[in-house]
């Protein structure tokens, strides 16, 4: 039998080549699919924090507290109760705002018809490793911000 002729048989064969198509593709197919899930769950935190942003901010105009809480304080807790699923530290809340006939922010929360604006700065942990160094610190940084006018008579 010739050298090539065998080389011909041993190149038609094709015993293990499912094995090594699946050894290709199977990490492509993984690294899709968590970066589907790093993105999905980055854009639920997103959401959630604009809804949570929101609704903080409606409550913050009215001028009204929780229990014996602080006004920003209160501000916070009806932050975290509007994004349950997320866990917000304190130093992730500003607070601003414009008196009335004013130009430019000022700290802490406003009183009657001035202006509030409540800022919540997340972030948010990539759990792909082949994602992380595409993002300083393995992490994406997300700020929503909400004004409103606060109401003219606080309770």
């Amino acid at each position: 039998m010739k050298p090539t002729g065998r080389l011909f048989r041993r190149l038609k064969d094709a015993t293990g080549a499912t094995l090594l198509e699946a050894a290709v593709i199977t990490p492509l197919l993984l690294l899709l699919t968590f970066s589907i899930a790093d993105f999905g769950g980055l854009f639920y935190a997103y959401l959630a924090l604009e809804n949570g942003v929101s609704q903080a901010t409606r409550f913050a105009v009215t001028g009204n507290t929780m229990g014996s809480l602080s006004r920003e304080d209160s501000i916070k807790a009806a932050m975290r109760s509007a994004t349950p699923t997320l866990t917000i530290p304190d130093g992730a809340f500003a607070f601003q705002n414009m008196p009335v006939g004013g130009t430019s922010w000022l700290g802490g929360t406003g009183g009657p018809g001035a202006i509030e604006k409540v800022t919540i700065t997340y972030t948010w942990p990539l759990m792909t490793p082949l994602l992380r160094p595409f993002f300083p610190s393995g992490s994406l940084t997300m700020k929503v911000e909400s004004m409103m006018k606060n109401e003219s008579r606080f309770k």
